[in-house]
């Protein structure tokens, strides 16, 4: 009986596909400060991919626009 309630308990798991892959038509350009700013914690730090969702190619061109962006000033190193 208890294997049955802990089963309804759990969520049924729904993988998360990487939104670059998806839709082919977005770029990651560090000068598109609105979409990284998705990719950026409430303390100014860079989600990693199990949060964000993005795939390990895309992850890693992510976090280079982050830095770019920040070494010009165009987005903060952090957030107060």
């Amino acid at each position: 009986m208890a294997a049955f309630v802990k089963q309804d308990l759990l969520k049924p798991h729904v993988k998360k596909y990487c939104r670059f892959c998806r839709d082919k038509s977005m770029i990651i350009d560090y000068k598109d400060t609105t979409l990284l700013n998705k990719f950026i914690s409430q303390y100014g730090l860079i989600e990693s991919r199990r949060r964000s969702g993005c795939c390990a190619k895309h992850q890693r061109r992510v976090t280079q626009a982050i830095k770019r962006a920040r070494f010009l000033a165009l987005m903060p190193y952090i957030n107060r």
